[in-house]
Protein backbone atom coordinates (compact mmCIF):
# COMPACT_ATOMS: atom_id res chain seq x y z
CA UNK A 1 0.00 0.00 0.00
CA UNK A 2 1.45 3.31 -1.12
CA UNK A 3 1.52 6.21 1.27
CA UNK A 4 0.46 9.58 -0.14
CA UNK A 5 2.66 12.35 1.00
CA UNK A 6 2.33 16.10 0.67
CA UNK A 7 5.00 16.16 -2.04
CA UNK A 8 3.05 13.76 -4.29
CA UNK A 9 -0.18 15.72 -3.81
CA UNK A 10 1.63 18.98 -4.57
CA UNK A 11 3.17 17.46 -7.76
CA UNK A 12 -0.21 16.20 -8.99
CA UNK A 13 -1.85 19.57 -8.27
CA UNK A 14 0.94 21.45 -10.05
CA UNK A 15 0.62 19.12 -13.05
CA UNK A 16 -3.15 19.72 -13.24
CA UNK A 17 -2.70 23.50 -13.02
CA UNK A 18 -0.07 23.37 -15.77
CA UNK A 19 -2.41 21.29 -17.96
CA UNK A 20 -5.30 23.74 -17.43
CA UNK A 21 -3.06 26.73 -18.20
CA UNK A 22 -1.84 25.13 -21.41
CA UNK A 23 -5.45 24.39 -22.46
CA UNK A 24 -6.35 28.05 -21.83
CA UNK A 25 -3.40 29.23 -23.95
CA UNK A 26 -4.44 26.83 -26.72
CA UNK A 27 -8.04 28.12 -26.61
CA UNK A 28 -6.89 31.75 -26.85
CA UNK A 29 -4.49 30.93 -29.71
CA UNK A 30 -7.16 29.07 -31.70
CA UNK A 31 -9.54 32.04 -31.56
CA UNK A 32 -6.82 34.56 -32.53
CA UNK A 33 -7.29 36.23 -29.14
CA UNK A 34 -10.88 37.24 -29.91
CA UNK A 35 -13.86 35.78 -28.11
CA UNK A 36 -16.75 37.43 -29.95
CA UNK A 37 -17.67 39.89 -27.21
CA UNK A 38 -18.73 43.33 -28.24
CA UNK A 39 -18.69 43.07 -32.04
CA UNK A 40 -19.96 46.66 -32.32
CA UNK A 41 -16.60 48.06 -33.39
CA UNK A 42 -16.67 46.56 -36.91
CA UNK A 43 -18.77 46.81 -40.04
CA UNK A 44 -19.60 44.00 -42.49
CA UNK A 45 -18.61 43.69 -46.13
CA UNK A 46 -19.21 40.75 -48.43
CA UNK A 47 -16.98 39.14 -51.05
CA UNK A 48 -17.78 36.35 -53.49
CA UNK A 49 -15.14 33.71 -54.33
CA UNK A 50 -15.33 30.62 -56.55
CA UNK A 51 -12.74 28.81 -54.38
CA UNK A 52 -11.76 29.67 -50.82
CA UNK A 53 -9.18 26.92 -50.22
CA UNK A 54 -8.37 26.58 -46.50
CA UNK A 55 -9.95 29.89 -45.45
CA UNK A 56 -11.78 29.58 -42.13
CA UNK A 57 -13.98 31.86 -40.01
CA UNK A 58 -11.94 34.23 -37.82
CA UNK A 59 -9.10 34.26 -40.39
CA UNK A 60 -7.37 37.65 -40.53
CA UNK A 61 -8.03 40.33 -43.13
CA UNK A 62 -4.95 42.36 -44.02
CA UNK A 63 -4.06 45.49 -45.92
CA UNK A 64 -0.33 45.71 -46.63
CA UNK A 65 0.34 43.05 -43.98
CA UNK A 66 -1.57 44.90 -41.22
CA UNK A 67 -4.61 43.14 -39.75
CA UNK A 68 -7.72 45.28 -40.26
CA UNK A 69 -10.44 42.74 -39.49
CA UNK A 70 -11.41 39.09 -39.56
CA UNK A 71 -13.64 36.69 -41.47
CA UNK A 72 -17.01 36.67 -39.74
CA UNK A 73 -18.90 34.05 -41.75
CA UNK A 74 -18.62 31.82 -44.82
CA UNK A 75 -21.75 30.71 -46.70
CA UNK A 76 -22.52 28.94 -49.97
CA UNK A 77 -24.66 30.67 -52.59
CA UNK A 78 -27.35 28.05 -53.44
CA UNK A 79 -27.83 29.44 -56.97
CA UNK A 80 -24.31 30.09 -58.29
CA UNK A 81 -22.48 27.77 -55.84
CA UNK A 82 -19.95 30.46 -55.00
CA UNK A 83 -18.63 31.06 -51.50
CA UNK A 84 -19.90 34.27 -49.93
CA UNK A 85 -17.50 35.50 -47.26
CA UNK A 86 -18.64 38.10 -44.74
CA UNK A 87 -15.77 40.34 -43.65
CA UNK A 88 -15.80 42.15 -40.30
CA UNK A 89 -13.69 45.26 -40.89
CA UNK A 90 -12.58 47.43 -37.98
CA UNK A 91 -14.42 50.77 -37.88
CA UNK A 92 -11.10 52.63 -38.07
CA UNK A 93 -10.83 51.49 -41.72
CA UNK A 94 -14.47 52.00 -42.75
CA UNK A 95 -13.83 54.47 -45.58
CA UNK A 96 -12.51 51.95 -48.09
CA UNK A 97 -12.79 52.91 -51.76
CA UNK A 98 -15.54 51.21 -53.78
CA UNK A 99 -12.98 49.66 -56.16
CA UNK A 100 -11.16 47.77 -53.38
CA UNK A 101 -9.98 44.30 -54.48
CA UNK A 102 -9.94 41.21 -52.25
CA UNK A 103 -7.86 38.05 -52.66
CA UNK A 104 -7.30 34.88 -50.65
CA UNK A 105 -3.62 34.28 -49.91
CA UNK A 106 -1.52 31.93 -47.79
CA UNK A 107 1.06 33.12 -45.28
CA UNK A 108 4.15 31.21 -46.38
CA UNK A 109 4.07 27.81 -48.04
CA UNK A 110 2.04 26.00 -45.39
CA UNK A 111 0.76 28.94 -43.32
CA UNK A 112 -2.76 30.07 -42.57
CA UNK A 113 -5.03 31.50 -45.23
CA UNK A 114 -6.03 35.14 -45.00
CA UNK A 115 -7.84 37.74 -47.08
CA UNK A 116 -5.71 40.51 -48.49
CA UNK A 117 -7.40 43.77 -49.44
CA UNK A 118 -5.99 46.19 -52.01
CA UNK A 119 -7.72 49.59 -51.78
CA UNK A 120 -8.28 51.38 -55.08
CA UNK A 121 -8.55 55.07 -55.87
CA UNK A 122 -12.31 55.54 -56.18
CA UNK A 123 -13.88 58.50 -54.40
CA UNK A 124 -16.99 56.47 -53.50
CA UNK A 125 -16.66 54.28 -50.41
CA UNK A 126 -18.01 50.86 -49.51
CA UNK A 127 -21.02 51.04 -47.21
CA UNK A 128 -21.75 48.40 -44.54
CA UNK A 129 -23.15 45.28 -46.23
CA UNK A 130 -21.77 46.15 -49.70
CA UNK A 131 -20.12 43.47 -51.81
CA UNK A 132 -16.54 43.77 -53.02
CA UNK A 133 -16.71 43.30 -56.78
CA UNK A 134 -13.04 42.59 -57.57
CA UNK A 135 -12.02 39.26 -56.04
CA UNK A 136 -9.29 36.68 -56.58
CA UNK A 137 -9.96 33.12 -55.45
CA UNK A 138 -7.51 30.96 -53.55
CA UNK A 139 -4.80 29.08 -55.44
CA UNK A 140 -4.70 25.36 -54.67
CA UNK A 141 -0.98 24.59 -54.36
CA UNK A 142 -1.45 20.82 -54.42
CA UNK A 143 -3.41 21.05 -57.67
CA UNK A 144 -0.68 23.21 -59.24
CA UNK A 145 2.03 20.78 -58.16
CA UNK A 146 0.00 17.86 -59.52
CA UNK A 147 -0.49 19.56 -62.87
CA UNK A 148 3.21 20.35 -63.10
CA UNK A 149 4.35 16.86 -62.11
CA UNK A 150 1.90 14.86 -64.20
CA UNK A 151 1.49 17.07 -67.27
CA UNK A 152 4.58 15.53 -68.85
CA UNK A 153 6.86 16.93 -71.47
CA UNK A 154 6.74 16.55 -75.23
CA UNK A 155 5.71 13.06 -76.37
CA UNK A 156 8.35 11.01 -78.24
CA UNK A 157 7.67 10.08 -81.86
CA UNK A 158 5.85 6.78 -82.39
CA UNK A 159 8.14 3.82 -82.90
CA UNK A 160 11.26 5.58 -81.67
CA UNK A 161 12.79 7.15 -78.65
CA UNK A 162 14.13 10.31 -80.24
CA UNK A 163 13.18 12.71 -82.98
CA UNK A 164 15.08 12.27 -86.26
CA UNK A 165 18.17 14.33 -86.79
CA UNK A 166 18.14 17.28 -89.16
CA UNK A 167 20.22 15.55 -91.86
CA UNK A 168 18.49 12.18 -91.47
CA UNK A 169 16.63 10.81 -94.49
CA UNK A 170 13.55 10.19 -92.40
CA UNK A 171 13.22 13.91 -91.76
CA UNK A 172 12.43 14.48 -95.46
CA UNK A 173 8.67 14.17 -96.00
CA UNK A 174 9.15 12.76 -99.51
CA UNK A 175 11.39 10.00 -98.18
CA UNK A 176 8.67 8.72 -95.85
CA UNK A 177 5.83 8.90 -98.42
CA UNK A 178 4.17 5.47 -98.46
CA UNK A 179 2.63 6.06 -101.91
CA UNK A 180 6.01 6.66 -103.61
CA UNK A 181 7.33 3.77 -105.69
CA UNK A 182 10.29 1.79 -104.39
CA UNK A 183 12.44 2.57 -107.42
CA UNK A 184 12.58 5.68 -109.46
CA UNK A 185 12.22 4.95 -113.20
CA UNK A 186 14.93 6.34 -115.39
CA UNK A 187 13.89 9.17 -117.61
CA UNK A 188 14.63 9.04 -121.32
CA UNK A 189 17.56 11.12 -122.43
CA UNK A 190 18.17 12.82 -125.76
CA UNK A 191 20.61 10.19 -127.08
CA UNK A 192 18.15 7.31 -126.55
CA UNK A 193 16.61 5.85 -129.71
Amino acid sequence: MAIRGPRLEFAVGAFLLLALASMLVLAIASTNGKFGFGGGNSYPLKARFSTIGQLRPSAPIKIGGVVVGSVAEIQLDPVKYDSIVTLAIDNRYKDMPADTAAGIFTAGLLGESYIGLQPGGDIETLKPGDEIALTQSAVDLMQLVGKYMFSGGPKPAEGGDAAPAAGDATSDPAATDTNAPDTIPSSPTEDSP
